[in-house]
């Protein structure tokens, strides 16, 4: 398996290399108030590079500031002097409490990028917020929720009112719910380790796919997009070690059918003048996207703004999910190929070797409990850690 995955990312790297060596440097203008569009030896608008976002950006907007679209300078400059203040995950709690062991990264893991010029990465609906989600959803997300912190109830996170235990209330008596089985496949962290599917997809070291925003810890994530006339293969190294690449499918061809599920989706792509515009449907039941699964539908639309930038919009759609459809946008921009030009095999060492020893010392406290040597288990939270604090969201 490491054989194929290094032989497949070194096809990829020479690829990009042959690739970019033919590239025209400059094309022809396409608008008098246009710049000059990069292209291909081919002739297709050039995408091609390693990408990354370079400024934090609110996700959602502040209800602070209503509909103002973009921040002042004077904003900006708040912002970097209060976040560069903010200690984060350093910040610790009562010796011995949850806020004082939880979290298995302090900020000398992390980075803190500079604010960036918009108030929202969510530019549609006008207001910067994520639509509401229909009364289905809710009542989905609801259940949900609810066993979550029923198993969440006898822990010390409850008992002090921390965020992990948000909605729930403390009962010193563990629930008798801890062998009920979620109504959907589980994508996220839960309060026990009975199996495999119990932990998140990180600690299984799966990705949450597309559409993919930016990893946590400060780090984000970064894209080599690598072009061959008639297709497209887009590599994403996201978090600690969760790397994937997707190929867009650009000969005009269908959708797979509905029948067919992939994890990141069935990727159509098109040119519309010198934006890229690739379709994205057939997701898997077992991706997650805010609550969205197989209904997802994206609109990704991909410009190259400039000499080193790149201009991402997504149009999100689920009628299962949110009243409307909605849009997001990244402003990325293009890193050095030199420096980065040595990509190492992603080691997520929780999947491999951390989850397995989860579930291991899991079983060494059940029986101990068993036998009267130890607390219950359900007593000890395991899904949850302290929730850091973002003036950027406030």
């Amino acid at each position: 398996m490491r054989d194929r995955f290094l032989s497949t990312v070194t096809t990829v790297a020479i690829t990009a290399a042959a690739i970019g060596a033919v590239v025209a440097v400059l094309g022809t203008q396409t608008s008098a108030q246009g710049p000059a569009t990069l292209k291909t030896a081919w002739g297709e608008p050039d995408l091609q590079g390693i990408w990354t976002v370079e400024y934090d950006t609110p996700f959602q907007r502040s209800p602070r500031f209503a509909n103002q679209e973009f921040f002042t300078e004077e904003q900006r400059a708040e912002f970097d002097r209060v976040r560069s203040q903010n200690r984060g995950r350093d910040e610790r709690g009562a010796r011995g409490s949850e806020l004082d062991v939880a979290g298995a990264y302090n900020d000398e893991f992390g980075a803190m990028k500079r604010t960036g010029k918009r108030t929202s990465a969510v530019i549609d609906p006008p207001n910067g917020r994520i639509p509401p989600m229909t009364p289905e959803a809710q009542k989905i997300a609801a259940t949900d929720r609810e066993l979550r912190l029923a198993l969440m109830q006898a822990t010390q996170t409850c008992k002090q009112g921390l965020p992990g235990c948000a909605g729930g209330k403390f009962d010193p008596t563990p629930t008798t719910r801890r062998s009920e089985q979620p109504a959907r496949y589980n994508t996220a962290r839960m309060n026990r380790h009975d199996g495999p599917e119990d932990g998140a997809l990180a600690d299984r070291c799966l990705t949450i796919g597309l559409p993919e925003f930016g990893a946590g810890n400060g780090g984000g994530s970064f894209r080599r997009i690598v072009q061959t006339p008639g297709g497209i293969a887009m590599y994403y190294d996201v978090g600690q070690g969760q790397g994937w690449q997707r190929s867009v499918v650009m000969d005009g061809s269908p959708h797979l059918p509905s029948h067919i599920r992939q994890w990141f989706g069935d990727s159509r792509g098109r040119w519309e003048g010198n934006t890229l515009v690739i379709d994205v449907t057939n997701f898997s039941p077992k991706a997650d996207y805010r609550g969205s699964r197989e209904s997802l539908h994206l609109i990704e639309r991909w410009t190259r703004t400039g000499p080193t930038t790149l201009e991402y919009v997504a149009t999100i759609e689920d009628a299962s999910v949110w009243t409307r459809p909605w849009a997001v946008t990244q402003e990325f921009t293009r890193q050095n190929e030199q420096e980065n030009r040595i990509y190492y095999e992603p080691r997520c060492v929780e999947g491999n070797f951390g989850h397995p020893a989860v579930m291991r010392a899991s079983r060494l406290e059940d029986q101990a409990f068993a036998e009267g040597r130890g607390p219950d288990p359900l007593t000890k939270d395991n899904a949850s850690g302290g929730a850091n604090f973002d003036p950027l969201q406030q």
